[in-house]
């Protein structure tokens, strides 16, 4: 399923044949240094460089046997490149390929992330900006509490999204690691310079201290961040899930002509948009727990994670990709019920103004003890008695009458004067962007 919605680019990077392509760019590039140190004769570096190929299925037939990839690999490159072949992997051990490799893997996923990343942040403005003054009520605990703007959801997603780009550019940076620098690291057998010289070829940087791999630390804040990305996505497909409860009807999933809801009820138009992405994000928080599991390998290095990490990164960098595209498209095309929020707004018949009415009380002198006994005492029976509303039930109360007029009682009762700093919030964030 996730393959019918990836990008392409995204799938090329993970697919075998791109790997491979990566593998002997990289042996090339370490003969291109060994030639220009005069370790390699000009004439078998060209000759090298000619005729080095490899052959996909060739290179899995091989592997039946030797049971190593990279060897098969390299034994199907020396079958076209022949006797000059000797030149190829020379003083290098499997994961100088193959972590080297995994980084440009890495950082042309990453850097694809980061675009759909750019695109939820855009969209998320012009909703955000769209529904500025969109009045809607806030909860918390689920219970209503104070009036809110839709666009506020918008904006607050928005900053989230800002933080997920940081996040990822330096995860990214950290991640763009080769080494080309030997069994354990030590450069036994090959100059640094080679290292120096592939690295700045791939757009890596070289592993400061390397053993005989690239540390795992760097893979597992990759991974974490994906999976951080993941959960703000399902931060956002929770928030439309409660919404489009039929009993809520605030905003909804967009249904398209000839989409069909339930097998069963002809009626159902579920947010099964929002809940793909719910469970996705679960996919990509239990990879980066393996990922974590990756960073404590025997001394110099087992290959623990090897296995590991051929499921759970390119899993993870498709199916967030994938993720993140649904998501652009469920924010874009949301359809928001502006009159049905004012409806829900008006359900607890007054009780979200009872901090409004609590703090003018204190204003003019009454203590805040007992400003929140009379005004709880009031919104006590609001709950209790449907056919009751708390500006009735206040205006009738002795204490408050004593403090206010009903005419002040009245101007406490306005939703658009809680939210009237709005354009200040916004000031600091959307429209300063």
């Amino acid at each position: 399923m996730i393959e019918r919605y990836t990008r392409p680019e995204m799938g090329k990077i993970w697919n075998d044949q791109f790997k491979l392509e990566t593998w002997l760019k990289i042996e090339i590039l370490v003969c291109e240094a060994r030639a220009e140190m005069g370790d390699i004769p000009k004439a078998e570096l060209d000759e090298i460089k000619f005729k080095a190929n490899f052959d996909l299925k060739r290179v899995l037939e091989i592997e039946e046997t030797t049971k190593h990839d990279v060897i098969a690999f390299l034994t199907n490159v020396a079958e076209y490149v022949g006797p000059a072949s000797r030149h190829i992997h020379y003083g290098m051990t499997s994961s100088d390929v193959l972590d080297s490799a995994l980084a440009c893997q890495m950082k042309a996923a990453g850097e694809l992330l980061l675009k759909d990343l750019y695109d939820l942040k855009q969209v998320l403005k012009k909703r955000a900006l769209e529904h500025k003054k969109t009045i809607c009520v806030g909860r918390s605990h689920g219970i209503h509490a104070e009036a809110y703007s839709m666009g506020l959801k918008f904006a607050l997603w928005y900053e989230e999204a800002k933080r997920n780009i940081e996040r990822l550019q330096h995860a990214i940076k950290s991640v763009s690691t080769g080494k080309i620098s030997g069994a354990v690291g030590t450069f036994e057998h090959l100059s640094p310079m080679v290292e120096e010289y592939v690295c700045t070829k791939l757009g890596l940087k070289p592993e400061p201290v390397a053993t005989q791999v690239v540390q795992r630390d760097r893979h597992a804040e990759f991974l974490s961040v994906l999976a951080i990305i993941g959960s703000s996505l399902e931060k956002i497909a929770i928030e439309i899930r409660h919404l489009q409860r039929t009993e809520v009807l605030e905003a909804e999933e967009f249904f398209s002509k000839g989409q069909k809801g339930s097998s069963a009820m002809p009626h159902k138009r579920n947010p099964i948009v929002s809940e793909r992405i719910t469970g996705i994000a679960r996919i990509l928080r239990g990879n980066s727990v393996a990922a974590l599991e990756n960073v404590a390998l025997w001394h110099e290095r087992d290959i623990s994670h090897s296995s590991v990490e051929r499921v759970i990164i390119p899993d993870s960098c498709i199916a967030l990709d994938y993720a993140l595209g649904l998501t652009i498209k469920l924010v874009d095309k949301l359809v928001i019920y502006p009159e049905n929020m004012l409806k829900n707004l008006n359900l607890t018949r007054g009780l979200i103004f009872s901090q409004t009415v609590l703090l003018k009380l204190t204003e003019k002198g009454m203590s805040r003890e007992d400003a929140y006994q009379i005004v709880q005492v009031s919104a006590m029976k609001v709950w209790e008695n449907t056919s009751k509303n708390l500006k009735d039930e206040l205006s009738e109360s002795i204490e408050v009458k004593k403090y206010l007029s009903q005419k002040e009682i009245d101007e406490l009762f306005d939703p658009g004067k809680l939210l009237k700093n709005i354009d200040y919030i916004f000031s600091r964030s959307v429209e300063m962007n």
